[in-house]
Parts: structure tokens; C-alpha cells; sequence
């Protein structure tokens, strides 16, 4: 325990709320941030809802308009997460702190945007810099220059898996004494670019999203942006800081299968999930819940479920199970970083948000995915499940610390 990583701060910025508590409370009751699209015009597409986040200025959060959406939500959760530790500048050397980030599509707003003078025939100086606002590592770096991180500094764009990958990449820097606080999440922003795969693969759900349901039709894109303050344990205790849930370890896999086909036997997650819990000395028996990756669509929810039982074996029928894309959509590279920050508010509360929109089960689903209505009961370990396209897949141990 004397070398633990430890979780001491949460920065969310989320289609139900911005901020952990507004975020936390609202997902315990079951409400939905999934409303008609208004980023974008749909009326040619043939689905309509996202998971936007709203009423948000970027500018009472100390971000600059000027950048990259992206870039916005993710410095706003970087503050948010840093006041939430108690931590604010002069109380970090720079050259010891760092950040790592993931995402799916980096700023495609900005790629878009270009796109659309191309056709126009309207390249100008301006169309130039939206290029330059555009790759992935800039997100990364604005939040590193906003709160003034100057040390380790990386995106990882693993897809839906990323926020996991930089969670434990920063984990593995912390533990290796290369970093002594580090902020570690994922950010994506909603874009044409995003909805128009998405439905064209017909993997949009018509209206809303129902994981391990019977008749579940897809996902409901999104976009947001979490970030956790890691740091170890010793120091979060020299400081007085509260501590949510220790990261125990991790696990990783590639299905090298198919571009976006998971394994069809699961093989991929369960590695993930059995090496993470190798990786943090833990015994299935225990986990006492599973944040789902749990996207709402037929083949990954069955999927899933498949792995859960070969990671699991009968325990994987009595676990508490839930997805909360059901409430907050698909948010793509941010959307395993906002299921870390559920997993260590569970842990920390000893609650269990629920999978909402569940009305018939599927027996190829046979999992206790919490239908409907949060529970309340002691969460000593929190597994963190997520996989991605290219057969990405990324699981992450969070435990309680003893007082």
C-alpha cells in the first residue's frame, strides 16, 4: 500500500452536468442527458438524439473560446478536477507534473470547419489555423499549458478505450517515479463528423439507449471530457487530501481480429479484465462491481457478456453490472475516463448507479446490469471496463484505501 496511486480529485464536464457532484447525483437518479441534437442539423440523417453538454461556457472555466471544443471541455474538467483535490498553482513543481489524455477523433470540429471552406473555395490564413487546432496532441498540451504541467505530456488516441489507456499510463509514471502528480482522463467533443459514422454504420439507436436489453437498437453519441488527479498515496496523506479510491492496476488487450468487430468469443475484453485484476492482486470474488462498457448495441452487449463469464465464470451472473452510456451516450475517448471517475465515486459512496431504460431481458445477457434504479451497498473493488475499435480493449482495478 506504501506505493499506491491513489485518485484524489474529479473534474467532469458531461451531458448530465458539469462538475462531479452534479454529474454523481443525477446519474444515482437516474436521469438522462440524451435530448435532440443541436451541434448539428440531423434532418438528414434518420436517428436524432446525442448526449450534448449544455449550458456550457468555456470561459467561466478558464478556457479560451478560440480553441478547439475538445480542448475546452478538457481544460475546463482539468480545473475542476485540480480544485476538487484541494490543489491550486505553487502547490506542484511543474517539471514533475503531467498529463495524460485520450481520445477518439482529437478536434474534428476544426477538421471540418476546414473542410467546409475547401469546398467553398475559401482557404484563407484563418482555414490554415484550424488545422493547426486539429491533431489530437493539442488537447492534451492546452490542458498542460492552462494549469501549467510542464512535465510528462502524451495523448493516446485508443478510441472508446482511451480514457483507460491514459489512466494507466499515468498510473505506470507515477509508480515509476517519472511523475509526482499527474492529471489523467479523455476528452471528445460531438461533431458531424462522429454522428455521420456512427448512424451510416447503423449503430445509432432511433431514440434512446438501452443496454443489455432485449431489444437494445445502438448507441446515442456523445461528448465530455473527465479528468482524475493521481498522485501517491503518501503524499495525498502528507497533505490531507481526500482520497475517492486507490488505482489497484490494470489491464490491457488487442483482439487483432477486425477493424471493428470485437472478438466473437470475447477473448479480447476477458484478457483485459483477468490481467488487470492479476496486475492488482485481486480475486474476482472481490469485485463488487462492473462499470460496463456497455454501449447499447446488440453484438457488443452479448459480447460483453460473454467476456464478463469467461473472466468471471459464475460469479459474472451476480456482479452488479451497469452501463452509464444509458444516461450520458456514447462520449468516445472521454467515456472510459467518466466510467474511472464512476468507479471511484462508487468505491468512495459505496453506491451504484443504474442502467436505465432496461424493460425486457435478453438470456444472451444474463448479467445483473442494475436495471433502472441505483443501489446502495459497499463497493470495496470497482472494475472499469472498455473497448474500442481495432480491438482495443482496457480494464482498470479501483479499490478502497483504508482509513
Amino acid at each position: 500500500m506504501a506505493d499506491s496511486i491513489v485518485v484524489t480529485g474529479i473534474g467532469v464536464v458531461s451531458p448530465v452536468g458539469i462538475g462531479h457532484a452534479e454529474f454523481w447525483s443525477r446519474l444515482l437518479a437516474g436521469e438522462s442527458g440524451i435530448a435532440p441534437v443541436t451541434a448539428i442539423d440531423t434532418s438528414a440523417y434518420r436517428v436524432h438524439n446525442g448526449g450534448e453538454v449544455k449550458d456550457f461556457d468555456p470561459r467561466e472555466h478558464g478556457a479560451d473560446p478560440t480553441w478547439g471544443r475538445a480542448s475546452q471541455l478538457a481544460v475546463a474538467a482539468a480545473r475542476l478536477a485540480l480544485a476538487d483535490a484541494g490543489l491550486s498553482a505553487g502547490d506542484w513543481q511543474p517539471e514533475r507534473a503531467g498529463v495524460a489524455m485520450g481520445t477518439t477523433s482529437g478536434e474534428p470540429r476544426e477538421i471540418e470547419a476546414f473542410n467546409d471552406r475547401f469546398v467553398a473555395d475559401d482557404l484563407d490564413r484563418e482555414a490554415g489555423e484550424l488545422m493547426a487546432r486539429y491533431p489530437s496532441h493539442v488537447i492534451a498540451g492546452q490542458v498542460a499549458a492552462a494549469v501549467d504541467f510542464v512535465g510528462l505530456n502524451t495523448m493516446l488516441p485508443a478510441a472508446c478505450a482511451a480514457g483507460n489507456y491514459a489512466i494507466g499510463f499515468a498510473y505506470d509514471a507515477l509508480l515509476g517515479g517519472r511523475a509526482d502528480l499527474m492529471l489523467a482522463g479523455g476528452a471528445d467533443a460531438f461533431s458531424r463528423m462522429t454522428f455521420t459514422g456512427f448512424a451510416r454504420l447503423g449503430a445509432v439507436a432511433p431514440d434512446v439507449c438501452r443496454p443489455f436489453d432485449r431489444h437494445r437498437q445502438g448507441m446515442i453519441p456523445g461528448e465530455g471530457a473527465t479528468l482524475l488527479v493521481l498522485e501517491p498515496l503518501a503524499a495525498a496523506r502528507a497533505r490531507g487530501a481526500r482520497i475517492y479510491a486507490q488505482v489497484a492496476g490494470y489491464g490491457l488487450s488487442c483482439d487483432a481480429h477486425h477493424m471493428t468487430a470485437a472478438h466473437p468469443a470475447g477473448d479480447g475484453a476477458a484478457a483485459a479484465m483477468e490481467r488487470a485484476l492479476e496486475d492488482a492482486r485481486t480475486a474476482p470474488e472481490e469485485v463488487a462491481y462492473i462499470s460496463a462498457h456497455g454501449t447499447g448495441t446488440p453484438t457488443n452487449d452479448r459480447l460483453e457478456t460473454l467476456a464478463v463469464h469467461q473472466a468471471f465464470g459464475e460469479l459474472g451472473r451476480t456482479i452488479p453490472v451497469s452501463s452509464v452510456k444509458s444516461m450520458l451516450g456514447h462520449t468516445m475517448g472521454a467515456a472510459s475516463a467518466m466510467e474511472a471517475a464512476v468507479c471511484a465515486l462508487a468505491v468512495a459512496d459505496g453506491k451504484i448507479p443504474p442502467t436505465i431504460n432496461f424493460e425486457e431481458p435478453d438470456p444472451e445477457c444474463d448479467l445483473d446490469c442494475v436495471p433502472n434504479v441505483a443501489r446502495e451497498l459497499p463497493v470495496p473493488v470497482a472494475l472499469n471496463n472498455a473497448s474500442a475499435f481495432g480491438g482495443n480493449n482496457a480494464s482498470v482495478v479501483f479499490r478502497r484505501v483504508p482509513s
